[in-house]
């Protein structure tokens, strides 16, 4: 099998394929794009996302090159049978739980961390507002995870979608989760999983800093 290329940064929504794939058992290469250097705007790079986003991938047995971290985990799950849902209920869920964390989860946490983190003048008002709904979204998932060990079924395609960015929220943004006791043995559960381990620290970076 030729290696899947993966265009991928150090980001929550890059680990969403690097950690798919370390779950598949995939080969793949790794080509880091510096999107802090604006390398995402490369003409290359655009050829392969015209949203010019990471991550996307490269499926060259398959002739197919996929982005949008949702649709990456669905198309890498379809290929190999790997965290596939496992009947059409279970379907159905993992795209509404995937549209969730693509609609809700990273947006609230991607406003709070610029705001909070990244922008050069700190508003009150709009880091409150973005801390409040970010309470809210995780709120949502502590309720649905009171219900079972995981989003859908077992562990599978929606729990990757959403993990990098609780992920993120707790050792990037500063945000805690104590409150929220069925979503932290949720998160804390998926972070022991080798692969999972494996697949945060991808890609490598040289020069040490990540977003």
């Amino acid at each position: 099998m030729t290696p899947i290329d993966l265009y991928t940064y150090q980001t929550p929504n890059g680990h969403k394929a690097s950690i798919m794939l370390e779950e598949a058992g995939l080969p793949y290469r790794v080509h880091v794009i510096d999107i802090e250097a604006d390398e995402q705007h490369r003409p290359d790079f655009l050829a392969l996302n015209p949203n010019n986003k990471i991550p996307v991938i490269v499926d060259a047995d398959r002739h197919r090159t996929v982005f949008e971290s949702g649709a990456i985990l669905f198309y890498l799950a379809d290929r190999t049978g790997v965290l596939q849902p496992r009947t059409d209920d279970e379907q159905l869920t993992t795209l509404q739980w995937t549209l969730f964390q693509a609609a809700h989860v990273g947006p609230t946490l991607g406003q709070l961390w610029n705001f909070k983190i990244f922008a050069a003048e700190k508003i009150p008002s709009v880091i409150a507002r973005f801390e409040r709904e970010s309470h809210r979204v995780l709120g949502v998932l502590d309720r649905r995870l009171a219900q079972r060990a995981h989003l859908v079924g077992d562990y599978g395609i929606a729990d990757v979608m959403t993990w990098p960015w609780i992920h993120a929220a707790v050792t990037k943004i500063g945000l805690t989760i104590d409150a929220f006791p069925q979503l932290s043995r949720w998160y804390a559960d998926i972070a022991r999983r080798p692969a999972v381990r494996r697949g945060i620290a991808v890609p490598h970076l040289q020069h040490g800093h990540a977003a």
